[in-house]
C-alpha cells in the first residue's frame, strides 16, 4: 500500500484562522482526508492559553479522524548562537529563527519535551508524534526523545519508528511563503518532485499558515494535492506508523 500524508504546521490560537483557511481548501480537494495537525503549546511564548472555542475545535477535529502531534513547544531557537557559519546559516536563514531543537542539549530538550508532553496531557490530548520545527534536531534532541512515549518522528526526507529504530524514505513537499522568489520556486520544486516520487511508499505534504495568505500557494497545493491522492491512502500519521510497523 501506499500512502499519503498531509500535515499542517504550527497549529496554534494564533494562527488558528490561517490554518482553517488550509483546512477548507484541503477539503475541497477531498473532504474526508484525515490531517495530521501539528501543535505548539506556547506559539512564540506569546502565552496565548488555549482559549475555549480553539480546544472545542480541536476535540471537533479528533473526533472527526484528525491525529494532533506536536511541533515543539514555543516553536522559536532560543539556544546560545551558533559557533559556526554552516550552522548559523541552518539556524537562521533556513529556519528564519523557528528552527526550536536544532541545538539542544539533552537536558534542555528533555524540558522542552516534558513541557509540550505535560501540556497535551492537560488538555485530555495524546500526542503519538513528535516533529521539531524545520524537522532539525540535535543530538542531545534524539537522545531525550527515548525518555518519551512518541511511536514516530519525522525528517524532511524520512519517517522514524521511534520504537523499532527504523526509518522509512518518505519525501515531504512543501511550500517556502516568505519570499516572491521563494514562492516561485517552491511550486516548481514541487512539480518535480511530485512526480519523482510516485513508487515512494509515503509522501507527505506539508503546509504552514503562511502559506495561506498566498492564494497562489494554496491553488498550487490543492492541484499537486489532487495528483498525488490517486492511487494512495491518505492516513494520519500515526495511522502510517502503525501500518509500517507490520511491513
Amino acid at each position: 500500500m501506499r500512502a499519503l500524508c498531509v500535515s499542517i504546521h504550527d497549529v496554534a490560537p494564533a494562527t488558528w484562522a490561517a490554518c482553517r483557511t488550509l483546512m477548507a481548501a484541503i477539503a475541497e480537494v477531498d473532504p474526508r482526508l484525515p490531517l495530521t495537525l501539528l501543535v505548539v503549546p506556547d506559539y512564540h511564548a506569546l502565552g496565548h492559553g488555549v482559549p475555549a472555542g480553539y480546544r472545542a475545535w480541536l476535540n471537533h477535529r479528533i473526533s472527526a479522524g484528525d491525529e494532533i502531534a506536536l511541533h515543539g513547544y514555543t516553536h522559536r531557537d532560543e539556544a546560545p548562537p551558533a559557533a559556526g557559519m554552516s550552522d548559523a546559516l541552518r539556524r537562521r536563514f533556513y529556519t528564519a529563527g523557528e528552527g526550536e531543537f536544532a541545538a539542544l542539549s539533552r537536558e534542555a530538550a528533555l524540558r522542552k519535551l516534558a513541557a509540550a508532553d505535560g501540556w497535551c496531557a492537560t488538555q485530555g490530548w495524546r500526542a503519538h508524534g513528535f516533529v521539531a520545527p524545520a524537522w532539525l534536531m540535535s543530538r542531545g534532541t534524539w537522545d531525550a526523545l527515548s525518555a518519551f512515549d512518541f511511536q514516530y518522528t519525522t525528517t524532511l526526507g524520512r519517517f522514524h519508528l521511534l520504537r523499532e529504530g527504523r526509518s522509512i524514505r518518505a519525501p515531504s513537499l512543501v511550500y517556502s511563503a516568505r519570499s516572491p522568489w521563494r514562492r516561485w520556486m517552491s511550486q516548481q520544486w514541487n512539480d518535480v518532485l511530485s512526480g519523482a516520487v510516485r513508487e515512494a511508499p509515503l509522501v507527505r505534504l506539508g503546509l504552514h499558515p503562511a502559506d495561506a495568505q498566498h492564494p497562489e500557494l494554496v491553488a498550487h497545493a490543492q492541484r499537486v494535492l489532487d495528483r498525488m491522492r490517486w492511487g494512495r491512502t491518505g492516513m494520519t500519521k500515526i495511522e502510517y506508523a502503525q501500518l509500517a510497523r507490520k511491513l
